[in-house]
């Protein structure tokens, strides 16, 4: 978010909350949490993913402090759900992917952090779903099918969120068979959003389900029906599904040529020209680039592959 509107509402917030009694302070809570739910587009334009690793636990400790005061305000719960998201993936995640081959121990610590992140965003998401239908994530455990019959078109956000979150959590804790038992869980979520509103985020939640119907076991055919239809979207300005069908389809697959077509054309875009898209696209840009420079480690040769003729 914009440090400078942060530290401005600070110190007012600061002297309100205490000097006034127990009602006021959920009423600035209330009021702060509008505006800290609604400061998205800032962050999205920042040309300094630095800047954002630095601020974003600020933002979300200030975030959280309001939440004591306001524990059901909608806006401020889907907020806090997204920014651990984002924040756990583009700064902690993939920190732990690129040190996974110089320092192993580094890199579990890190993928630690991110998965408890993602269980901070997970949890906010499912009670912004309880306070829009009571008891929903108790419901949602006990019948996943029959829970999400109740949810509407305005909870997709929340759904989305939920859903990112979880999946990744899961994704960094495979040894943790209580939370990958949560994936059918996860699967109604999904399913959910993209039934009420397929076209969510102008193509985001279909650029996610490139990435989770491979990780879930699907088909390759399918995820690049879901990276046809983000790209028709809108999201050829964006980096984001690119990078998703080279690492999670072209990899599986052993189609190389295009695994590095896909990444030169997410390298192509020009952040700046799209300035709502501009930290997104920095940031899957890194990780763009760093899957080029693993291409012989991701694509070694198998017994199947043509060997070199032996010269006499």
């Amino acid at each position: 978010m914009n440090c400078r509107y942060v530290f401005k509402l600070m110190a007012p917030l600061a002297l309100i909350l205490a000097a006034g009694g127990c009602s006021l302070q959920h009423f600035v809570a209330d009021k702060a949490g509008d505006a800290l739910a609604g400061d998205s587009r800032t962050i999205a334009r920042e040309d300094d993913p630095e800047l954002v690793r630095a601020a974003a636990p600020f933002s979300l400790e200030l975030m959280e402090s309001l939440l004591e005061k306001a524990p059901d305000h909608p806006g401020l719960l889907l907020a806090t759900a997204s920014q651990y998201t984002q924040f756990s993936y583009a700064f902690v995640q993939q920190d732990a992917d690129m040190l996974e081959d110089q320092d192993y121990a580094a890199s579990a610590q890190a993928r630690q952090r991110a998965r408890r992140l993602y269980l901070r965003a997970r949890d906010r998401g499912l009670h912004g779903l309880d306070v829009a239908h009571p008891r929903f994530s108790l419901a949602l455990r006990h019948d996943p099918q029959g829970a999400t019959q109740v949810l509407r078109r305005t909870d997709v956000p929340l759904l989305y969120w939920t859903a990112v979150a979880w999946a990744a959590a899961i994704s960094q804790a495979k040894d943790d068979p209580d939370l990958v038992g949560d994936l059918p869980l996860v699967d109604q979520l999904a399913a959910s959003a993209e039934r009420l509103d397929p076209d969510f985020g102008g193509g985001a939640l279909q650029t996610f389900l490139i990435s989770y119907e491979m990780a879930r076991g699907g088909r390759a055919d399918v995820a690049r029906e879901h990276f046809t239809r983000a790209i028709a979207l809108g999201q050829s300005h964006a980096a984001s599904p690119y990078v998703a069908l080279a690492e999670a389809v072209c990899v599986a697959g052993r189609t190389r040529g295009e695994f590095l077509q896909l990444l030169a054309q997410s390298l192509s875009i020009d952040p700046d020209r799209f300035p709502d898209n501009r930290l997104e696209n920095l940031v899957m840009q890194r990780r763009a680039r760093w899957l080029q420079g693993r291409v012989d480690e991701l694509f070694l040769p198998s017994v199947d592959d043509p060997q070199p003729e032996e010269k006499h």
